[in-house]
């Protein structure tokens, strides 16, 4: 159940986590999309007053309804054709009158024939000795003249032409007379209040829906999470039932046989080498069958099962000094560094099983004249045991795969070395049940260490 658990747990994880990236990725889209359009149509108002001296041409005094650009003719009136056109005059050629050319200029930038009468703005003109030459606040209320001049002269400290003040987006541009010198700059600010104010609420309200929508589908997710993974967790239970079912019924024909393989021993002698061969297959096949029984009940296990102290030092010194002689026989050195002292709380049987296999996962893969070193010792709230061997080309691409069932880094599956490759899956069940953490390292492709972390208390 442990491992259905943390499946579930990654499927809503791995949703969460994706709906996350695509929504926050389509909200914050859509607020920097509104931010730009409103820098750029506050950018483009600031280009027109940059262009008429701080002023919206068609709020000056002198711009009125303007008269016709080199003539005096009268508008065309509506409905007029042009068969009554003066003579002369087409479609094409007919002049236009200075209010429409403006307003035709208007929505080439995108902007609304409104714009004038719903922008606030005010502008500070400077001389080419930096004294201040003009002020014009007519088009505000909120801001006084010794306001605008203040305003204006931390913009020009920034040394930048344009940006935001607050909630102003400024211009810096220079003004030249008709002859073409430069006669000073003039900082315009636009207040943007209005549109800053829509944008956070914008803002604010995105980010709190998607907050409140991702709330919603992380409970619709956790309550059918169970429907989605129900077919796995079918097949997985059918296949654990398998395994401890067929190794339990495999339990009594493996007894069978090496009894009757004892008897024929007693009438044909200990030397029959077809009866050593037999009765070592089936205790290979035995220990098989009962660690594919305990890896079963391991996932079954609920971590309820009942956990005492004992000395953690005695027990893996006890468990590794039988190791010894197996090592020295082999032509490998074995030292073990034990802090004395540690204790655990947990299964002792479990532990001795833990060290037995790690001890012989060293002494199988580790070469003649190679090294193995066992050490315990307590790292902050971790009681590390680790267990350090020579290995012949190890690559950190198979580290991965160590604590997989039957996987072992010989393809050919020889055995030479024997085992099944399910000894470090047993190892891993053993510390996850007590609450622990294992992991395989390697720092040159030579060597192998295999720790096995447990909370200190």
């Amino acid at each position: 159940m442990q491992m259905i658990n943390k499946l579930r747990r990654r499927l809503i994880l791995v949703s969460m986590l994706s709906l996350l990236l695509v929504l926050g990725s389509i909200v914050t889209a859509a607020n920097l999309i509104n931010w730009r359009q409103i820098t750029q149509d506050a950018d483009s108002i600031l280009d027109v007053l940059a262009e008429n001296e701080g002023f919206f041409p068609e709020l000056r005094e002198d711009f009125g309804g303007g008269p016709w650009d080199g003539e005096t003719a009268p508008a065309r009136p509506e409905g007029e054709s042009a068969a009554t056109m003066p003579e002369g005059e087409t479609t094409e050629n007919r002049p236009v009158n200075n209010r429409e050319k403006w307003r035709n200029d208007l929505r080439g930038r995108g902007l609304s024939q409104e714009t004038p009468f719903e922008s606030r703005f005010f502008s500070v003109k400077y001389n080419e000795d930096g004294s201040v030459d003009d002020v014009e606040i007519t088009r505000i209320a909120s801001v006084s003249e010794e306001d605008a001049i203040s305003y204006a002269e931390e913009i020009l400290a920034k040394g930048r032409t344009r940006g935001f003040y607050g909630s102003y987006r400024y211009l810096v541009c220079n003004e030249s007379a008709d002859s073409g010198d430069s006669v000073g700059q003039r900082v315009i600010l636009l207040d943007r209040q209005n549109q800053l104010a829509t944008l956070k609420h914008f803002v604010l309200a995105s980010y709190g829906l998607s907050a409140l929508g991702l709330l919603l589908v992380l409970i619709l997710i956790t309550l059918l999470s169970g429907r989605i993974i129900r077919p796995f967790v079918d097949n997985y239970e059918k296949q654990r039932r398998f395994i401890t079912d067929a190794g339990h019924e495999l339990k009594t024909p493996l007894a069978i046989i090496e009894a009757d393989s004892e008897v024929l021993e007693m009438d044909l002698g200990e030397d029959n080498e077809w009866l050593s061969d037999i009765r070592k297959q089936t205790r290979r096949l035995a220990e098989l069958t009962a660690n594919l029984i305990f890896l079963a009940r391991s996932e079954e296990s609920t971590g309820t099962a009942q956990r005492i102290d004992f000395p953690l030092s005695d027990v893996v010194e006890e468990s590794a000094e039988s190791y010894q002689g197996p090592a020295m026989a082999g032509g490998q050195s074995f030292e073990m560094t034990v802090e004395p002292m540690l204790s655990l709380c947990g299964d002792e049987k479990q532990i001795r099983q833990l060290v037995g296999i790690l001890m012989d996962n060293a002494l199988k893969y580790t070469p003649a004249g190679g090294d193995i070193r066992l050490t315990l010792k307590k790292d902050g709230k971790w009681l590390r045991l680790s267990v350090c061997n020579t290995a012949e080309n190890i690559k950190k691409e198979q580290l991965p795969h160590l604590f997989d069932r039957f996987y072992r880094t010989d393809a050919s599956r020889n055995s030479a070395t024997g085992g099944y490759g399910i000894g470090l899956s047993i190892a891993q069940a053993i510390v996850a049940g007590h609450k622990g953490q294992i992991k395989a390292t390697t720092a040159d492709e030579c060597s192998l260490t295999i720790t096995a972390s447990f909370p200190a208390g």
